[in-house]
């Protein structure tokens, strides 16, 4: 595929993250200005993802918005991810008990992905998009992914993520890392302050089903102060919603623990 072929599958993608976060019409400058997309590719895309259905195009108002086949490509994503368990909702229950950013993540190769997010109502929060990825040395959610992992296998995500890390200082050592991951297997937890973000906490557990084989991790996170005051509670809430949730199809197997 050559590359502008690629580019341009990438800026149609991001076209339609775009509306994501804004959930408004805009005009194809707007579009442009917001992305750093030349205005003459912007109106070639945006007429292709009007011929293709995936956007409106009002010409009187002269602005875009996404259609409902937006909708359809993904509607069937979350059933298909995590069956007819409870996950989404002892997602929301936390949500509801905590008010903080709340997410369900999987493993994606040496990477962490949020998968699906609540975000928090507080007014001083951390903002994470669905979807995005972190390595997962960066993360309390990726430690505990790791603890699913045997050691060897964690030896080697940790060399390859330490490769994928620009700043030498944010590199890991393997010995550190194994120690932090044999405690978090001894506590079933994890909870970590100022990472990924400085001035933030995180509390994460595991859960009782897999995503496409991979492990699963329910957590929260949000203003470090707040965390701490809070942090039993939190740990309470997040261990009661993952007790909710039963692996509930053949698809959907309890997490294996390998030391």
């Amino acid at each position: 595929m050559q590359t502008s072929q690629v580019k341009s599958a990438m800026r149609a993608l991001e076209i339609l993250e775009f509306f994501k976060r804004v959930r408004q019409p805009r005009a194809m400058s707007e579009i442009a200005a917001a992305l750093g997309y030349p205005q003459s590719s912007t109106t070639v895309l945006l007429k292709t993802l009007i011929t293709l259905g995936y956007l409106n195009f009002d010409r009187r108002e002269r602005l875009y918005f996404p259609t409902v086949k937006v909708t359809s490509l993904g509607d069937w994503v979350p059933r298909a991810l995590f069956g007819s368990g409870r996950v989404i909702e002892a997602m929301r229950d936390v949500h509801a008990a905590t008010g903080e950013t709340v997410s369900i993540n999987t493993k994606n190769d040496i990477y962490l992905q949020y998968v699906q997010i609540v975000q928090s109502v507080h007014a001083l929060r951390f903002h994470v998009d669905e979807g995005a990825m972190r390595l997962l040395t960066e993360s309390a959610v990726g430690w505990l992914l790791m603890s699913t992992m045997p050691d060897d296998k964690i030896d080697n995500v940790i060399r390859r993520a330490n490769i994928a890390t620009s700043k030498a200082a944010d590199r890991v050592k393997v010995g550190d890392m194994m120690a932090k991951i044999k405690t978090i297997r001894q506590q079933g937890y994890c909870s970590v302050e100022n990472l990924p973000f400085l001035g933030g906490g995180t509390i994460c557990v595991l859960l009782p089903v897999t995503i496409q084989g991979q492990p699963v991790v329910l957590g929260l996170g949000g203003a470090l102060e707040r965390i701490r005051q809070n942090h039993d509670r939190y740990l309470s809430v997040l261990q009661k919603a993952a007790k909710t949730v039963v692996p509930s199809d053949p698809f959907d197997q309890p997490v294996e623990i390998e030391f």
